[in-house]
């Protein structure tokens, strides 16, 4: 990461942090209430994939705001990018975004068995985020993504597995900060999983491509996320 971006995180650091629990709770009360009555997840792809017929295989993309598109239109958002991609390639594949704002590890793993409810071929979890940017323990962190790669894997064997990584900015110390972007390759390696090595590359620490709070990215930024995340996919796929 250039010494711009990461100048650009630390100035932006200190709004997202005493931004980011009003934010996420307003966001996780919102969205809890849509989702006592809504299936396990929503359909992200373009309205071409949301009548598909049966037996299409379905992507779930399984995170916190950066999947779930905060403060855009949610066919903005990378995952219904990634379905709009599959469409124009006749590829045999619907797109399912379970993106939650506000969510951590601890609270992706809370709702896991929850969503796996409908069968999922290909699972794409991109949590961690706001671990980090509260300092949560990182033993903690690591542990809730390695239960929700085994709850993916005791429910369906097949399902294949996409790793997202991320990063944090340095406020909270270069050995946090560095232990923190581990993980990702950390457990990449050890269950042998495909990894986005960093999810927001050429977009984080970038003011042009992110909304005023300085972490979610525009919708020219997803469409960049949504190249990042395709190289990985396609290679699954």
């Amino acid at each position: 990461m250039t010494r711009f971006r990461i100048l650009g995180w630390v100035a932006s650091f200190v709004i997202i942090s005493l931004s980011l629990q009003a934010c996420s709770s307003d966001s996780q009360k919102e969205q809890a209430t849509q989702s006592a009555n809504a299936p396990a997840a929503t359909t992200a792809s373009a309205p071409a994939s949301s009548s598909t017929a049966a037996g299409k295989k379905t992507i779930l993309f399984y995170g916190n705001s950066l999947t779930a598109g905060y403060g855009l239109d949610p066919a903005q958002a990378f995952p219904a990018l990634i379905g709009r991609r599959l469409d124009s390639l006749k590829m045999d594949y619907k797109v399912v975004n379970s993106g939650l704002s506000g969510e951590t590890t601890a609270g992706g793993l809370s709702r896991i068995n929850w969503v796996l409810r409908q069968p999922v071929d290909v699972f794409v979890l991109e949590l961690g985020g706001n671990d980090g940017l509260r300092g949560l323990p990182l033993a903690d962190t690591r542990k809730n993504l390695q239960a929700i790669i085994d709850t993916v894997r005791t429910k369906y064997p097949d399902c294949k597995i996409v790793l997202a990584g991320m990063q944090v900015p340095p406020n909270l110390g270069t050995q946090y900060t560095a232990e923190f972007k581990g993980i990702y390759g950390d457990l990449a390696r050890k269950n042998k999983l495909p990894l986005i090595p960093f999810l927001l590359d050429r977009v984080g620490g970038i003011p042009r491509l992110n909304l005023p709070d300085g972490i979610h990215p525009t919708a020219q930024g997803h469409r960049i996320v949504a190249e990042t995340v395709w190289q990985t996919l396609e290679t699954v796929l």
